[in-house]
């Protein structure tokens, strides 16, 4: 495969770094992916994903079912960890596609099926299973009409089950659509980064440079019976008639036993209008806007009626003792350092997705980058639980030393990292909080507890309804999200979610420090844990949302197994944001009372 390639170069000559690191990581990419130029005498072949299906959210490699195999054998294309974790698997494919060459092409035909082949085809068939085809690094993207309204998927099914009918047929005929753009070169030096490491571009190469560029990738799949004993005679890429789909259900391809199922396919290119950098628009294209600025607005409001709360609390004085330590307070110190961890991961990395710094092209990116951010946190996770330990209880000695626990993992790598480089960076970081001063109270703390007054209702009511306000401010959000993650569909308007995350910060800063204001008032001392959950119940909310979600949205999902993983990864979602909000919340009111002791007059 011969081509050209160019890299879009970044805004910051700081990044180089983060490129160098990638060039051997396979990680981080400067914005936008490698770009090929093609001319018209190249060949590129087609990769393929991992099955997936929103039915049992089980992938499944391509080749686990009898598809047909490329000439040279399967190679494996190299994975960051990001995709391992997704669990993609990409794969060299047969389909072959030369530059603006329109043709009609044989694939091969496979043994008669077995009893295997057949249960397993059926299976994949009616979990709804899809095959992800990639070219030029763009997904195969599939486009039909629903009432007037054009309808588009990534992916095509394996197969198909009519209506009323007990009967499985396979996907074996593809109509690609390539769109191309044809390049013409400026004779502009340009600086750029890929596989082969960093370069400078020519103006003598960047005239040769001239060529397509792949701008759109689309598929029509249907099923076509062929004659076995016709099609055997063929070899691969041989020529044959073009295919009108979609075809009768008589001329369709069944999935039986000791049926010869032949493979073919038929490639158009397409001239085009869309640049390289917008190839992307379609696969990211934003439905719903208006509803994100509702979501907004109605956060701006609610941000509002607390603001006003809280301005009229810091007009008036308490004249309260200072609280004692608090229940469990390594627990606490504990969740606040891992809450604080989480936090800066998530600002860090919406921030650089809403800077265009985490492409789609490159897959596993976002990911990658979340671990790599989370692992060098742990500084901060060391220092702040260690620091908050020493002003909860005066000394360091009784900490655990532990640096939290560890994730089971089935990947060695991820552990590697974690002993690696989390445990070191968070030992470091409560170094650190031990050389630190420990926050000084402003007044003295009451050797004897306080009673409590007793109220007409339990505290913690309220402590748990406090959740509701953070929750309407990302429950918009969450939908986007979820549906991004269950339904595979692209979320990349992480403008929207930067400005969403701003205000969830503003406002669970602002609900706990009501409700401390209020636990104080009534001469309720034990405020450490309420502070904390006062945010951080907004969990509570996005795990029952969640489970929402799979009754209403989810109605496909089959089975305990694939119900059990879906709540369990909703859970680990949960705990992460309640660690999150609730170490904003917790932070936020801690210096709040600190404020208001400290301007106590002591008589």
């Amino acid at each position: 495969m011969a081509f050209s390639g160019r890299k879009i170069p970044g805004s910051c000559s700081v990044f180089l770094l983060v490129v160098l690191f990638a060039h051997y990581s396979h990680g981080f990419y400067l914005p936008g992916s490698y770009m090929h130029t093609y001319s018209t005498s190249d060949t590129i072949f087609a990769k393929v994903n991992s099955l997936t299906s929103i039915e049992t959210e089980l992938p499944f490699s391509y080749y686990s079912l009898p598809y047909c195999k490329p000439l040279g054998g399967i190679k494996k294309s190299a994975e960051n960890l990001g995709e391992l974790l997704m669990g993609d698997q990409i794969d060299n494919s047969p389909y072959r596609f030369r530059m603006n060459v329109n043709e009609s092409l044989y694939l091969c035909t496979t043994s008669p099926l077995n009893e295997h082949e057949v249960k397993l085809l059926k299976q994949r068939t009616r979990d709804l299973y899809q095959v992800n085809m990639i070219l030029d690094n763009l997904p195969v993207m599939r486009i039909a009409k629903q009432n007037g309204v054009n309808i588009q998927w990534t992916g095509f099914p394996v197969g198909y089950n009519p209506p009323n009918s007990n009967d499985d047929y396979i996907i074996n005929h593809l109509k690609f659509k390539v769109l191309v753009h044809e390049y013409e070169g400026t004779g502009v030096q340009i600086i750029g980064t890929g596989e082969e490491g960093m370069g400078v571009i020519s103006e003598a190469d960047q005239k040769k440079a001239s060529g397509f560029e792949i701008v759109g990738f689309e598929v029509v799949p249907c099923s076509v019976k062929y004659d076995p004993e016709v099609m055997t005679k063929l070899h691969t890429y041989d020529s044959i008639s073009p295919v009108n789909c979609p075809l009768e259900l008589d001329k369709s391809q069944i999935i039986r036993e000791r049926e010869r199922i032949s493979f073919t396919y038929e490639v158009e290119f397409v001239k085009s209008d869309i640049k390289w950098p917008s190839r992307w628009d379609a696969y990211l294209k934003m439905e719903g806007a208006r509803v994100h600025w509702f979501s907004i607005l109605n956060s701006l409001m609610v941000i509002t009626f607390l603001a006003g709360i809280v301005f009229f609390i810091f007009l008036r004085t308490v004249r309260r003792d200072l609280t004692r330590e608090p229940d469990f307070p390594k627990l606490l110190c504990v969740m606040i350092g891992d809450g604080l961890q989480i936090t800066g991961m998530a600002a860090v990395t919406i921030v650089f997705a809403a800077f265009g710094f985490m492409s789609p092209a490159s897959r596993g990116m976002l990911l990658t980058g979340m671990i790599i951010l989370d692992l060098f946190l742990g500084t901060a996770a060391g220092y702040a639980a260690v620091r908050l330990w020493r002003t909860v209880k005066g000394t360091s000695e009784g900490w655990s030393k532990s640096t939290g626990a560890i994730p089971i993992s089935l990947y060695f790598i991820l552990l590697s990292l974690w002993f690696c480089i989390s445990v070191p960076l968070t030992l470091l970081g409560g170094l650190l909080g031990t050389r630190a001063e420990p926050i000084q109270y402003p007044v003295r703390t009451n050797q004897i507890p306080r009673e409590i007054p007793a109220r007409k209702y339990p505290s913690w009511l309220l402590v748990l309804g406090a959740g509701t306000l953070p929750f309407g401010t990302l429950f918009i959000e969450l939908f986007f999200i979820l549906s991004s993650i269950w339904l595979g569909r692209f979320y990349y308007v992480f403008g929207f979610l930067l400005i969403v995350l701003l205000l969830l910060v503003i406002v669970c800063a602002e609900v706990s420090v009501v409700l401390t204001y209020m636990h104080l008032c009534v001469e309720d001392w034990r405020w450490w844990w309420k502070a904390f959950f006062a945010s951080g119940s907004v969990a509570l909310y996005v795990f029952l949302y969640s489970i929402n979600y799979l009754v209403f949205d989810l109605q496909s999902l089959s089975g305990p197994v694939s119900a059990i993983l879906y709540l369990g990864y909703s859970m680990i979602m949960a705990i992460a944001i309640m660690l999150s909000t609730g170490t904003i919340g917790f932070i936020t009111s801690f210096y709040f009372v600190h404020y208001l002791f400290s301007s106590v007059k002591i008589d």
